[in-house]
């Protein structure tokens, strides 16, 4: 298209062009220009502003947009088939589950209501009645007497700042005589050290595990009257590492032994490698590596999830080479799940390949405009698969029973979908090189990988619990910006990997990083005792 000239008009021009029209324009075609017109305007306002991004502006004009199946097909036919989410794809995003369970009435989404039973960790205080006791006579009627019964709950929740402060002001007596000073004892569980382990553990969780900068947490401080400047953060956070490292570097090794592995890859900032990166192609030398990433690997063992995240020019299939490494030899191959590119593949190591089926799902829903007939037919046989899959979780199916019944309910429409795809190409209803073709042609050229789940047990159908992973990774990009060095990344990976191995296994992370500075020399010397769903019990040996 060729480009327009572009122009600019006030409001009174637009409305002498209006007034002039309404008189010779017929009324459907005036309605249409005031329209046209008003849609000029509010563009041209919405640019203006320094805010809108494109994202939001597009989000404006053309409403927020998901995949779910009833969205994707809107307009199609076929949509209002969906009562459910059930038939589609779990989205890749932080999926919570409504607390909502714990009531006792339910309630409607988004009620932002939780009953006693979600502050699972919070301190319990029990308030007898005064002056009665169960078997005394009951004051109202003076026949009946009371009993015990069901307690009534009341939680009760304080605003703090992030980082709270003390100070101590510890009288000082001195001898004129010899000089000799006498200074008041601290009180009782009171230390010395200015900054307690529980700051290091709050810090890590806001940057690390919420995505909150340094800077930003230091303006939030200053206006509480706490100041806590953000090179001072870093120390705290970094001086606390220790028992971390040694956390993850035997999460590292337990993930190893994993019977399934995903990981993909996300774009990431380090100011030193992209220097790095300038000088040398400044001074006509090629860089040791262009893409700086934050690799996600998620591994299932024994029914526990373990996250870990690695940043810098390792792609994600050269990271799960650095784990793999740690596996134990007499295991048979794990399997892998990914998406089909090929810095997701590893040489190094053998792996039982699948692809997500999310993936090859996204290809139709992208040109779902220009090819709705043909799409909605793809979407709608993955729509049974994902179908069958939330019956075997729902029935809680062992991986053998999973795949069996994948393998009777699931077969025939997988096999009916590759036939209808190769007769696509055969009888030269699709073009190749055209968007339906380009999708057609992916799920063909993958469709062992794509399959995986009705050969092999326990396969999943798609890759979505790394992506949910790495939305941690990108909030931190997208509020943090980068990191200094590949230190700072270092730091950042390991607080990262454990506050996420915590919270998909209902652990405290922020109790879980306090014990593993405080008993920091037992994790050094047995890390394999203080991992996230252990670490309870060697706490109350301690104790």
């Amino acid at each position: 298209m060729k480009c327009p000239e572009l122009v600019t008009a006030t409001q009174a021009e637009l409305d002498e062009i209006l007034a002039l029209a309404k008189t010779t324009f017929p009324e459907r075609q005036y309605v249409l220009l005031e329209r046209v017109l008003g849609t000029f305007v509010y563009v041209m306002q919405a640019l203006k502003n320094a805010k809108t991004s494109i994202r939001r502006f597009r989000q404006m004009l053309f409403g927020a947009r998901t995949e779910h199946k009833r969205n994707v097909l809107k307009g199609y036919g076929g949509a209002d088939q969906t009562a459910s989410g059930a038939s589609d794809p779990p989205a890749a995003s932080e999926a919570t589950q409504a607390e909502g369970k714990q009531q006792a009435k339910p309630c409607a989404p988004g009620h932002g209501r939780n009953g006693a039973q979600a502050y699972r960790d919070s301190p319990v205080v029990d308030v007898d009645v005064p002056a009665l006791k169960p078997g005394d006579p009951c004051p109202e009627c003076a026949d009946g007497k009371v009993y015990d019964s069901t307690p009534k709950l009341l939680v009760k929740v304080v605003g703090q700042p992030p980082l709270e402060a003390t100070v101590y002001k510890l009288r000082r007596l001195r001898c004129r005589l010899c000089d000799a000073s006498f200074t008041a004892p601290l009180p009782e569980g009171a230390s010395e050290i200015k900054y307690e382990h529980s700051c290091a553990s709050m810090l890590a969780l806001l940057r690390y595990g919420s995505g909150m900068p340094f800077y930003r947490l230091e303006s939030l401080q200053a206006s509480l009257n706490v100041p806590l400047p953000d090179a001072t953060q870093w120390d705290i956070v970094l001086k606390a590492v220790p028992g971390p490292r040694a956390a993850f570097e035997e999460l590292i090794r337990q993930a190893a032994q994993a019977q399934l592995l995903h990981n993909d890859d996300t774009p990431a900032r380090i100011l030193s490698l992209m220097r790095e990166r300038t000088e040398a192609e400044a001074a006509g030398k090629t860089p040791v590596a262009k893409a700086i990433n934050t690799s996600g690997i998620v591994a299932e063992l024994q029914g526990r999830k373990m996250v870990l995240f690695f940043t810098g020019h390792a792609h994600a299939g050269q990271n799960l080479a650095k784990v793999l490494a740690h596996r134990a030899q007499e295991l048979e191959p794990p399997m892998q799940m990914c998406d089909a590119l090929a810095s997701n593949l590893t040489s190094e190591f053998a792996t039982v390949l699948g692809n997500c089926l999310s993936h090859g799902r996204r290809q139709f829903v992208d040109v779902v405009d220009h090819f709705p007939n043909e799409c909605r037919h793809v979407i709608e046989v993955l729509a049974e698969i994902y179908a069958v899959d939330a019956h075997c979780r729902d029935q809680k199916m062992s991986p053998e029973q999973r795949l069996a019944h994948h393998q009777a309910s699931s077969a025939a429409p997988m096999q009916g979908l590759h036939k209808w795809m190769n007769e696509q190409f055969e009888q030269r209803k699709v073009e190749p090189n055209s968007g339906l073709g380009q999708a057609l042609r992916y799920m063909l050229k993958h469709w062992s990988e794509l399959t995986l789940f009705l050969r092999k047990a326990g396969a999943p159908l798609d890759n979505n619990i790394c992506e949910r992973a790495l939305k941690r990774a990108i909030r931190h990009r997208k509020n943090s910006l980068f990191f200094k060095t590949l230190k700072g990344a270092e730091v950042g990976d390991i607080y990262m990997s454990l506050i996420h191995t915590c919270q998909l296994g209902n652990a405290n992370p922020f109790e879980y990083l306090q014990a593993l500075q405080l008993h920091a020399q037992e994790v050094l010397t047995r890390p394999a005792l203080w991992m996230p769903w252990n670490y309870h019990q060697q706490m109350k040996r301690a104790a």
